[in-house]
């Protein structure tokens, strides 16, 4: 543990550069500073190096920190322009800058289309845009739903051409709610359309890229094999899950199963992957080491085995940001006997935000390599609290040594993205990594041997079987009730206490350092600080939420941590509706249902609470003008009902206006415009997202 003295800096020199470029790529999203700024920082910090080498050559040793200063300015600048061209907005070509929503679109299919539950869906790159006649060459990606037709022949490459109007990614704008439009954007997709049979023409030409082409070949062929060999739907599905990330016959109820029980990353394919290939062929390739004549051989022949399995695996981000991660720490192991393998580590991660800096705001970036590095940090200490003889036993206590010690700085980062914590993950952990990892090297020989078919369903067979355990296994534990902490609600800045804090004591009883117990009790100060403010503000708070749920009404009632829910009760029973719409705000807000809330009083459908009235128009009712009008704090409009709002003002003291998800969009228009005239303003949650109103 050397590495955490006074020498660590020194022997990770690119993790202050990769700090520096983290920071800038963080300044541009959130600022969006011009480009013609970050021109000039980059000019600076490349000036007042020169003058630094114009320092005679002794004294730079005594201003050392100012070339580090000054090399931090030039990072942080690099890191801030990476993120300024990799935003499509920013491109002059961008479909954005000429599409008014009339034009005709000659767009390029860029994947095979997938088949969902009601559409077939593909992204696609904007090739042309029309306007008058004249074709405008555009940049830009939109994604494509077609309705589901037995005629439609789209493949990848395919070309088509349409003038239906785009619509704008949008969020749903509830609370908590997952970031769509930014997740979009981060791949340059900003547009989407749904597409009948009659509404596009397909084009004779095709547009295809031959390693993109090999790629989604390479998985069609893989797909067969599995698909000849394993038998079970469950099975299958998880098959090919394993092997090339290929999730659309995967079962939702068995992806929720694995998420609750710890063991999601088997089926996302990542570090865990490329980690049992690299240990593979490590093992394989040991002999070429002993020799000098052959000892250049082996990191090359590691290297393009990681690089074939991910373009094998679909070259999806994640398993080629892995392949990429073991890229560097190979060469680093050759070329370097004394390099830091957290310098290794900042030098990969460095030239993955160079590729894409969004890869930052990535969950699987971020786990990637905080599991690594707590791999790398506590593996070895964990592993030496027991010493144990025999060799079997002491191989399972090592791959639970493994598997806590990625939990150390994994834990804060999914119970922010993910809201629980598995609390039996050991159990899970236990049988489904080496399970997994037998059943991951069976595919590859399955498809090595596939073209001797009496091997290779006897192979599928046994593949068959152990995911057929697994699956068992894992649904057995998730079955007991105390296996998940559901509910979980911590801010980014939380989380960040946790790591340090985590950081801190281990260094503490690693190496008795007293530093090490000062900053981690005092990260964890903090965390108690911010989380105990946390829960006063959630006590404290009062309000009314109204949702955008597609078709329906739903509407929380808060008071304190309990809510009381007014909406479709068929929603409730929608599994997947409440938890994409309705859960993640109750997360947010740590908020439980009660049958009642004080003080909330119905009649009909004028609600009354806390000393505001709500007024809830869900059918036509007809009101009679009163010369004392009843005072409606928000009135929320759902579904289709027949009214005016000019009737509505002659009876009620409108404040504010809703206009839930359930209403017709082509009614709300005229509904919007009365509002303007009688001065009422409105709120139309498909347009701006959920409504809040505090009521303390």
């Amino acid at each position: 543990m050397a590495l955490y003295g006074s020498n660590f800096w020194k022997k990770t020199p690119f993790l202050k550069l990769l700090l520096a470029a983290i920071a800038g790529i963080i300044v541009q999203w959130h600022f969006q500073v011009s480009i013609t700024i970050w021109w000039l920082v980059l000019l600076a910090g490349t000036v007042l190096t020169a003058i630094f080498f114009l320092i005679p050559f002794f004294k730079r040793f005594r201003f050392a920190f100012i070339n580090g200063i000054i090399t931090s300015i030039l990072f942080f600048s690099i890191g801030g322009m990476l993120t300024w061209q990799k935003d499509i907005r920013n491109d002059k070509q961008w479909l954005g800058n000429y599409y008014t929503g009339t034009e005709t679109l000659i767009v390029t299919v860029d994947e095979p289309p997938v088949e969902k539950t009601k559409s077939v869906k593909a992204n696609a790159t904007v090739s042309y845009l029309l306007k008058n006649e004249q074709p405008i060459s555009v940049n830009g990606k939109i994604i494509l739903y077609f309705k589901k037709d037995s005629s439609l022949q789209l493949s990848y490459g395919s070309q088509i051409i349409f003038k239906k109007p785009l619509q704008e990614i949008k969020n749903s704008g509830n609370p908590g709610g997952f970031d769509y439009k930014r997740y979009s954007l981060f791949q340059g997709i900003t547009h989407q359309v749904y597409l009948k049979s009659d509404e596009f023409e397909l084009l004779n030409d095709t547009r295809e890229n031959g390693f993109r082409k090999f790629i989604y070949s390479s998985r069609e062929k893989v797909l067969d094999i599995l698909r000849t060999n394993i038998k079970g739907g469950k099975e299958l599905g998880l098959a090919e899950a394993l092997l090339i990330g290929y999730k659309d016959d995967l079962e939702q109820s068995l992806v929720q199963s694995y998420t609750n029980t710890g063991v999601v990353h088997i089926i996302a394919i990542s570090g865990l992957h490329l980690g049992l290939i690299y240990w593979l062929l490590a093992l394989l390739l040991k002999p070429l080491k002993k020799r000098k004549k052959t000892k250049w051989l082996s990191p090359v022949l590691i290297i393009t085995g990681l690089w074939l399995f991910s373009l094998l695996a679909g070259a999806q981000p994640s398993i080629l940001r892995s392949a990429l991660m073991f890229t560097c720490i190979v060469w680093g192991e050759t070329f370097s006997r004394k390099t830091s393998i957290f310098n290794t580590m900042a030098v990969s991660a460095f030239i993955l935000l160079c590729i894409n800096p969004y890869f930052l705001w990535d969950v699987g970036f971020q786990l990637s390599y905080a599991a690594v590095l707590s791999i790398i940090i506590f593996m070895r200490p964990i592993y030496n609290w027991f010493y144990i003889k025999n060799k079997v036993l002491d191989f399972l206590w090592k791959l639970n040594a493994v598997t806590l010690a990625a939990q150390i700085l994994t834990v804060p980062l999914s119970i922010y993205h993910f809201h629980q914590f598995p609390n039996l993950f050991i159990l899970t952990n236990f049988l489904a990594v080496p399970l997994s990892s037998a059943i991951l090297l069976g595919e590859i020989f399955l498809c090595v041997i596939s073209f001797i078919p009496v091997v290779a369903i006897f192979i599928g067979k046994i593949i068959s079987g152990l995911i057929w355990l697994m699956n068992t296994y894992i649904e057995k534990i998730e079955s007991i009730h105390f296996s998940l902490w559901d509910g979980l609600q911590i801010s980014i800045l939380q989380a960040a206490l946790l790591i340090f804090f985590a950081v801190g004591i281990s260094y503490w009883l690693m190496e008795k350092s007293t530093t090490g117990l000062k900053l981690g009790l005092l990260a964890f100060l903090g965390f108690a600080i911010v989380r105990s403010w946390s829960f006063i503000q959630s006590n404290r708070q009062q309000k009314i939420i109204v949702y955008n749920v597609p078709q329906k009404r739903a509407i929380d009632i808060v008071n304190g941590r309990n809510y009381f829910f007014v909406g479709d009760s068929d929603l409730l029973a929608n599994d997947f509706a409440r938890n994409f719409h309705l859960k993640p705000s109750r997360i947010l807000y740590r908020i439980s249902d009660v049958a009642a809330l004080d003080n909330l009083s119905f009649f009909e459908n004028y609600l009354s609470y806390n000393g505001k009235h709500i007024l809830l128009v869900d059918e036509s009712i007809s009101f009679l003008p009163q010369e004392t009008k009843p005072l409606v704090d928000l009135l929320v409009i759902s579904k289709n009902p027949k009214i005016y709002m000019k009737k509505l003002v002659a009876s009620f003291n409108i404040k504010r206006v809703v206009f839930d998800g359930s209403v017709p969009a082509w009614k709300v228009t005229y509904w919007k415009k009365d509002c303007d005239s009688l001065q009422i303003p409105w709120h139309d949650v498909t347009m701006k997202g959920a409504f809040e109103m505090r009521l303390n």
